[in-house]
């Protein structure tokens, strides 16, 4: 029902799930306030703590005169479910300041308006009996030696009207129901994820007995200071788990029993989960043991980086749970476990779970499995294909995660249609893969980050990984090194989080065949040891901006944001420019401004005419700055018109923080 006040659509409010924000992320409250008449409403919104004790009230403005469109914004001090209401009011003095400045400079019920206006601070004085300068105030209207105008003067002036803000004559006074928004920690919000695979570092293929040989804990290990070196804060590792024998795949997806020596061909894929030495909870015994693992997360730990582990529901054909429940599995009519396929694909090594048969069985399992591995200090799981799986499912194993595990995080790996991957988001997932990977213009990026930073904020974080295990785009494989640059600027500075897939600094680029997005030998089915000192040696590594963009990234407050990103207008298509603005709490000069320009053609130089969005920076038109390229070191004098060129050959991006006279660099 209506209230006496009309309260609708109210931001950020979901059909499903619940609206997110980080420890101290700044996000957006909005509503639509309506009052029937010629009078404006006034609008607030209340904060409620996850304790349910009132936080706060913060007054909101219209948006844009004649909107009816009220907001603020809001940052929230610490985790857990808090609750917000809107309250709306008419605001009495507000009205008659409206008509009072109309009509008694023309003289139209003078006395009447004054003596209204008298009235209404007789009231404000009796609320509030410690500020008797309200009351000198209804004197002062009432005041005949005075002038009409000087009276309405005295009313009106900016200390009276700042009194009246603290303690307001309220209304018609109106509230809505509360609407929830979850606050997680920052890491939900930040982060820079490295993905690796830890059979392939110290792994060696060609041992004296002919053998190919898994790399182990301890060796990966060895890694992790040149990864927490790079900047990264996440290291995400793929399935860690026994891997099963039955229909194994061998080197770029070949079955084995097309292989001349199945035994030497190569480990299957680690997505095959299962075999007698364990599942799901188990470590392939060639990693090492439970032990390992944890020397391996403390290790981790010890260099600031957090152990992200894949949570695949499917099982191998030898996965301990084919035996104990095969009423978790679909059954063919031929009395056969459906095997997953994407027709004319199949993938007979892998067996997907039917969560109809027995979903009680399964979720305890699953539970069970997931609350291990926390136990072993794992704090963030990446999911995959979640979206192939029931999201009532998730919505109760992650909201049951979070009752007892809050810090607890969830990356939703759907790539699958827009709604299913909005959903999951909505109903629980800390953050999503997106399709930033396949957006490459100018027109894509722009119009899907502004979904993403504007439209979808409120429940969908973006996690904006450049490549993966699965996913070398044609702009990769064509573009070569300058290709990879350009995508890590625009995907660590666009999000406050991005990730790489272990490779990615190498600039390896190779498919598998013309037109597929697979690698020629990918790490999927077989060992890739990295010869790291060789490689990082070589004029195709692109570490150093990895860490300075993560440098960046770490120091700039401004690219800890998704909700404050804004798009430039550049006359030329092949060039992008985008900013993000973080307004400090004292002078102009402690504003956070990071400019970026992008070449978004890896072949070819293009020069153009930047054209600032100047209100969007926190500026005025006229005024100039010192824009200080971080990846080149060159200063420039900057307005609102800017040329710029850009030769891929050389440098692909600008990435400026802006300074003004006399304020600190």
């Amino acid at each position: 029902m209506i209230g006496r006040l009309p309260i609708l659509d109210v931001y950020p409010a979901l059909d499903c799930g619940t609206a997110k924000a980080a420890v101290g992320e700044t996000f957006p409250v909005r509503a639509t306030v309506l009052r029937e008449g010629h009078g404006s409403p006034s609008a607030g919104v209340v904060l409620y703590d996850p304790d349910g004790r009132r936080y706060g009230h913060q007054e909101m403005r219209e948006v844009a005169p004649g909107s009816d469109r009220y907001g603020t914004d809001v940052a929230l001090p610490r985790e857990g479910r808090w609750t917000f209401t809107i309250e709306a009011w008419a605001d009495p003095f507000a009205d008659w300041r409206r008509s009072a400045e109309i009509k008694v400079p023309l003289g139209q019920d003078t006395e009447l308006m004054l003596e209204e206006g008298a009235r209404l601070f007789e009231r404000a004085a009796r609320r509030v009996p410690s500020r008797p300068d309200l009351a000198r105030v209804a004197a002062g209207l009432r005041d005949t030696s005075l002038t009409a105008a000087g009276r309405l003067t005295l009313a009106t002036a900016p200390e009276v009207v700042d009194r009246l803000s603290e303690s307001p004559i309220r209304e018609l006074l109106t509230r809505s129901k509360r609407f929830p928004v979850m606050v997680h920690r920052r890491r939900a919000l930040v982060g820079s994820w490295y993905e690796f695979f830890p059979r392939s570092e110290g792994a060696v293929l060609d041992g004296a007995d002919g053998r190919r040989r898994s790399g182990t804990f301890a060796t990966a290990a060895k890694r992790l200071p040149a990864i927490a070196d790079m900047g990264f804060d996440v290291v995400y590792l793929p399935p860690i788990h026994p891997i099963g024998h039955s229909f194994r795949k061998g080197p770029n997806n070949t079955p084995h029993t097309r292989l001349a020596d199945p035994a030497t061909a190569g480990p299957g894929s680690v997505w095959a989960i299962g075999s007698p030495d364990g599942g799901h909870d188990a470590i392939h015994p060639d990693l090492g043991d439970i032990g390992d693992f944890d020397d391996f997360v403390a290790e981790a730990r010890g260099h600031g980086l957090e152990i992200a582990l894949d949570l695949a529901l499917q099982c191998s054909p030898d996965h301990p749970w084919v035996r104990e429940h095969p009423e978790w599995f679909r059954i063919r009519a031929d009395g056969s476990i459906a095997h997953a396929e994407n027709p004319p694909k199949k993938y007979q090594d892998i067996y997907p779970l039917d969560f109809d048969t027995d979903p009680e069985g399964i979720y305890a399992e699953v539970l069970r499995t997931v609350r291990y591995w926390m136990s072993h200090g794992v704090r963030i799981f990446r999911v995959d294909n979640p979206h192939t799986k029931p999201v009532a499912f998730w919505e109760r194993l992650l909201g049951e995660i979070a009752e007892t595990d809050p810090d607890v995080l969830f990356l939703s790996e759907a790539f699958t249609r827009p709604a299913m991957l909005k959903t999951l988001a909505k109903i629980g997932f800390h953050q999503s893969y997106t399709y930033f990977t396949w957006r490459n213009t100018k027109k894509e990026i722009e119009s899907y980050l502004r979904e993403l930073s504007e439209e979808s904020s409120a429940y969908l974080r973006p996690n904006l990984f450049v490549n993966t295990p699965d996913i070398l785009t044609a702009y990769l494989q064509n573009g070569g090194r300058p290709a990879f640059e350009i995508r890590a600027v625009l995907a660590s500075l666009l999000s406050p989080t991005w990730g790489v897939y272990s490779g990615y600094e190498l600039c390896e680029n190779t498919a598998v065949a013309p037109g597929s997005e697979e690698y020629l030998d990918s790490e999927k089915y077989q060992y890739k040891p990295r010869d790291w000192d060789a490689a990082e040696a070589s004029e195709m590594t692109i570490t150093p901006l990895l860490r300075r963009l993560n440098f960046l990234r770490r120091k700039h407050p401004a690219l800890q944001e998704l909700r404050n990103l804004r798009f430039h207008h550049v006359d030329q298509p092949e060039l992008i420019c985008f900013s993000k603005y973080l307004a400090g709490a004292g002078a102009r000069g402690d504003d956070d401004i990071i400019l970026a320009v992008v070449n978004l053609d890896p072949h070819r130089t293009h020069e153009a005419t930047v054209r600032l969005d100047m209100p969007a920076l926190g500026l005025s038109s006229d005024d100039t700055f010192t824009a200080t390229d971080q990846l080149s070191g060159e200063s420039y004098s900057w307005g609102e018109a800017n040329y710029v060129r850009l030769d891929p050959a050389s440098q692909t991006a600008h990435v400026f923080t802006v300074t003004f006279a006399g304020s600190a660099p």
